[in-house]
């Protein structure tokens, strides 16, 4: 990394140095049909075109294999919510914990040149000069590099970009605090100049809007209060109320969402249906399905399952798949196995036009009722909280009034069984349910505000799975084929990603220096720093 930095150096002082030997080449030279760096400047341009790349890599839209490789095959499956019908190399993939370098070299790849990068970049055309365009940067990096860090647990940060300091690593701990602060020039810039206009032209989420871009700000804040909550509990205190003291606050309704908007289709649109590599998981229907929430045909569609009689799928049902399928017995080889799994519950197309959905208010609904249980001042009441989390996300999702829903205290997750194989028959492992009970604990409490708030967030498999490792919930199957080394426990799962290979070959030595950050041997099975194991309360 450092010499990438050298040379970037190199080649500025050359160009300076040409610059200054040709005087008036350019004039001379210049095509009269070209826009000029003037008249980009003149409507920001210059800086406006760098924002569209890092909206659309906190996951890549486009093309829909990086965006498989970045999330679908690691962080989807792993929260319970998607699972590929095709068993990947034979079944030996990450899905069954033997982790492929060469996928997961993509979680790292596409933040660092697509979101870092250009982020740098506007930096160096805006700070000073236009505070708010450099605010909006601060915040897309902090949605998009939590979720790395999220993944990896130390991460290149803070030394983004030092000459002196290129490739070292900060710790979570000094990521999350950098994460904090960056929140807080960015929104202390916005505040500032809260009407300016200036950001409309390039804003693919809130047209402009400052208001909405602070109460999204709060309310990352309050995601990575709870999400420290256990490791650092006074510091989660006073971020989580930071946010929620604000005077804009936080989101409240559902315009206030963090929703990207492309010119590109939902990656999970060609995954899914071109390609026919991701079918509903089973945690999703055991879940779902045995609270009867309507939500599952809003976010599922079933397969034409062919000749009743024939077809082991009954019309009008919506089955997933277990995850961590091997190669099973019987099958031949991988394209028969897909042929029968492929006829599961496919996603609905509603969610995979051009909209990516990052953060909702119905989220931010449960972070509330979360904050509620540990006494977070401003935090309002957890049953609150949790139940308009829930009318917030029927809302979103066009299913109607959550009202018999949030009063149902019978139905609970249903067992699972596969049509297919039903060596893949699983009971449910809880036996919660939806109503909110004032006698019951905290622990029970919470884990039916982290299972609605599994429910809402989807599809974003990995703001689900980051929750999942933090708190335990909801309980999701295990893998039905663990084939790490002996480095990932079947029923704890899969805690991160270990670092990828491109950072190995090209810098090692921040490597160690990350690894000894890690708190153990980088492997999927070391917690990360927020992911202590201890008990929720």
């Amino acid at each position: 990394m450092k010499n990438i930095y050298r040379l970037g150096v190199l080649a500025a002082t050359l160009g300076f140095l040409a610059t200054s030997c040709t005087e008036n080449f350019e004039e001379l030279n210049k095509n009269p049909r070209e826009i000029t760096q003037e008249q980009l400047e003149g409507d920001f341009q210059h800086v406006g075109s760098k924002y569209k790349p890092v909206f659309e890599s906190i996951y890549i839209f486009n093309p829909g294999w990086q965006y498989q490789l970045q999330q679908n095959l690691n962080a989807d499956a792993y929260a319970g919510y998607l699972t590929p019908p095709n068993p990947f190399q034979n079944g030996s993939n990450n899905t069954t914990y033997n982790l492929v370098s060469g996928w997961n070299n993509t979680i790292w790849s596409v933040p660092y040149s697509n979101v870092m990068n250009n982020v740098k970049d506007i930096e160096g055309l805006t700070q000073g000069e236009y505070p708010t365009l450099y605010a909006v940067s601060l915040i897309l990096k902090v949605e998009a590099m939590h979720r790395v860090s999220d993944v990896f647990g130390p991460i290149v940060y803070t030394n983004f970009g030092d000459l002196d300091n290129a490739g070292v690593y900060d710790s979570q701990e000094e990521a999350y605090d950098a994460f904090f602060a960056d929140l807080d020039t960015a929104v202390d810039n916005l505040m500032a100049d809260i009407d300016s206009p200036r950001f409309s032209a390039f804003d693919l989420a809130y047209g402009g809007d400052y208001s909405k871009w602070v109460r999204f700000a709060n309310s990352l804040r309050l995601r990575l209060a709870i999400r420290i909550s256990k490791v650092a509990p006074e510091k989660a205190k006073l971020q989580g109320e930071k946010a929620l003291s604000h005077p804009l606050g936080v989101m409240a309704g559902n315009d206030d969402g963090f929703f990207v908007t492309s010119t590109n289709s939902h990656p999970l649109a060609q995954i899914d249906n071109s390609w026919g590599d991701t079918r509903m998981n089973a945690s999703m229907e055991s879940i779902m399905g045995g609270y009867n929430d309507p939500r599952i045909s809003a976010y599922f569609s079933e397969v034409n399952p062919g000749d009743s009689e024939t077809e082991p799928i009954v019309p009008g049902t919506l089955k997933g798949i277990r995850n961590g399928l091997p190669l099973l017995d019987g099958y031949a080889d991988a394209s028969a196995q897909k042929a029968d799994y492929v006829r599961f519950a496919v996603i609905n197309d509603d969610l995979t036009q051009y909209t990516a959905q990052l953060m909702t208010a119905a989220e931010v609904a449960f972070l509330k009722a979360e904050a509620a249980l540990r006494g977070w001042s401003g935090a309002g009441d957890a049953q609150a909280n949790y139940e308009m989390g829930i009318a917030l996300s029927f809302e979103q999702r066009g299913v109607g009034s959550a009202d018999d829903y949030i009063s149902d205290n019978v139905s609970m997750p249903a067992d699972y069984v596969d049509p297919v194989y039903p060596s893949n028959n699983i009971n449910a492992l809880t036996d919660a349910t939806i109503a909110w009970d004032g006698a019951d604990d905290n622990e029970t409490k919470l884990e039916k505000i982290i299972t609605q708030k599994w429910i809402a967030v989807f599809p974003d498999g990995q703001e689900a799975w980051s929750e999942f490792r933090r708190t335990g919930y909801p309980k999701i199957f295990p893998v039905v084929s663990n084939q790490s080394p002996g480095t990932i426990d079947t029923d704890i799962q899969i805690r991160r990603i270990p670092f990828v290979d491109s950072e190995l070959s090209t810098n090692a030595e921040g490597v160690a220096g990350a690894v000894s950050k890690l708190g153990g041997p980088d492997n999927g099975g070391t917690r990360l720093w927020w992911d202590t194991g201890a008990p929720n309360f």
